[in-house]
């Protein structure tokens, strides 16, 4: 868990860490917010905490402001407001927060909220409010964004409940609702359920969202998981929806590919006429199906293939301000940000911003720090700000059970000894031999196949992927230290 606090510059188009006394404690899950008040301030409420081992775990309910102008932090102490919880979603609307949703859990039971409430930028006040009329059931992860006729717009996000003794059902929601301002004094707001036109996003949890210029709600990736008694797999989308609250409608949005020029590779396809949509060509100039394929290779020497089909529909987002020139300027990569949930969206000068990320690849979760932009005006296609760091990557696991942690871990453990009884003795010839200035990652990725097999001969075919992996890594880490203390001590 983190409470750093970085600073991406477009212009220059670099990230820059900013050392602030007296931080907000780490967490995630939590909401911030940015205001014009006060030369700008960055509003963060609640989040969650858990430390490595998992034995400390909990909920915050505290709420703090970053002064821009004067980049100090200050903890806002206000009574009245909502209990500790994650995965709430807020947004500024007029001189307020307003605070919706998000859940709490504990060791022993977990609980769901649908409740508002507001904070007050003038008075520093928190007020909850009971708005009239059947509103959105308990959830958390959903979208909440302040449309053009100042209503909130919530719509989806994710829930779960029991349904027998240690089993919990989760939920998906796809329903959509606006909280308005109600006739009859201040204070006073009411639900409305909508059901828009369009095409609507596929059933998913971990969407990001940002608002655009022209006030259009933008909806980036997610996942939908499939969830089974004693299972849990996760499809990850990279997906890009708009919904527009004017028309109350949904699109799904359509990139139209680099334009022809004579700088840049001809595509073999002829122009769209100068200022013609999609709709005015009747979709002719549609791009044929993209197949796109990465590979991320993790820091222990496994590759996990992406690969994606990109098939355009929809339509795009209609014109915005021109592009800031320095991010327009980007490498080009022709591909599109891998499937993701929980990215960070933000717009800036007519482009969209996308950083980070997780997805998952079987029992794998990768956090990523990549980051791309893409022109609103011209949807194009996607530029690559900053590439996919393999080094950078972090693999996070879960065991199924303590047993099994300790059982993998003593595992590794006696390949490590057994390696080094075998060093000691000669090591086996038959292993791969490490190139002088290699790098254990390189080294790992070279030779992962050798060690795989090797590992699978000692823990038996029966053994779970996950524990072959590690007692691999043991086995070629203990041979690579061993090769690289043999180069060293020849050396003197």
């Amino acid at each position: 868990m983190y409470n750093e606090l970085y600073i991406y510059s477009i212009r220059k188009d670099t990230w820059t860490k900013v050392d602030i006394p007296g931080p907000p404690p780490r967490r995630c899950a939590h909401q911030a917010v940015v205001v014009p008040q006060g030369g700008g301030q960055l509003w963060v409420f609640g989040g969650e905490f858990a430390s490595p081992d998992g034995e400390q775990f909990y909920h915050y309910k505290d709420l703090w402001v970053l002064h821009l102008a004067t980049k100090t932090w200050e903890q806002i102490r206000s009574t009245g407001g909502p209990s500790g919880r994650s995965g709430h979603r807020m947004v500024a609307w007029k001189r307020q927060l307003i605070l919706f949703g998000g859940f709490h859990e504990s060791a022993r039971d977990y609980i769901y909220y649908s409740d508002v409430y507001t904070f007050s930028l003038d008075t520093f006040q928190w007020s909850k409010l009971s708005p009239s009329g059947p509103g959105p059931t308990p959830r958390s992860g959903c979208l909440m964004a302040v449309t053009p006729q100042g209503s909130i717009a919530i719509y989806g996000g994710y829930s779960k409940q029991r349904v027998k003794k240690d089993v919990d059902k989760g939920t998906q929601h796809s329903d959509m609702f606006l909280l308005k301002p109600a006739e009859g004094g201040e204070g006073k707001w009411a639900w409305t359920r909508i059901n828009p036109s369009g095409v609507k996003p596929t059933a998913r949890s971990g969407f990001s969202v940002a608002v655009a210029p022209n006030h259009q709600i933008l909806v980036f990736g997610g996942v939908c998981d499939e969830e089974e008694e004693e299972s849990l797999e996760g499809s990850f989308f990279s997906d890009l929806y708009i919904y527009d609250s004017a028309k109350s409608r949904w699109f799904a949005a359509q990139l139209k590919g680099p334009k022809s020029e004579k700088k840049k590779r001809r595509r073999g396809k002829a122009e769209d006429p100068e200022g013609t949509t999609e709709q005015e060509t009747g979709g002719s100039s549609a791009p044929e199906p993209l197949e796109v394929i990465k590979e991320v290779v993790s820091e222990d020497g496994t590759v996990v293939t992406i690969k994606q089909v990109l098939t355009p529909s929809g339509l795009g987002v209609q014109p915005s301000p021109k592009a800031d020139d320095s991010a327009s300027e980007a490498s080009s990569t022709g591909q599109e940000p891998c499937p993701r949930s929980n990215a960070m969206l933000a717009v800036k000068h007519g482009l969209l911003y996308v950083y980070g990320g997780m997805f998952e690849a079987g029992d794998r979760q990768v956090t990523l720090s990549d980051l791309y932009c893409l022109d609103l005006h011209k949807m194009e296609e996607w530029k690559t700000l900053v590439e996919m760091d393999p080094k950078s990557q972090e693999w996070l696991e879960e065991s199924d059970s303590e047993e099994d942690s300790s059982s993998d871990e003593e595992s590794a453990d006696g390949e490590d000894e057994d390696q080094e009884d075998s060093a000691e003795e000669g090591a086996d010839p038959q292993h791969p031999e490490v190139a002088r200035g290699e790098q254990f990652e390189e080294y790992l990725s070279r030779t992962e196949q050798h060690w795989l097999k090797l590992a699978r001969s000692h823990v038996g075919p029966e053994a779970k992927e996950k524990k072959v992996l590690k007692v691999a890594q043991a086995m070629a880490k203990s041979c690579f230290d061993d090769a690289v203390q043999d180069i060293a001590q020849a050396r003197h």
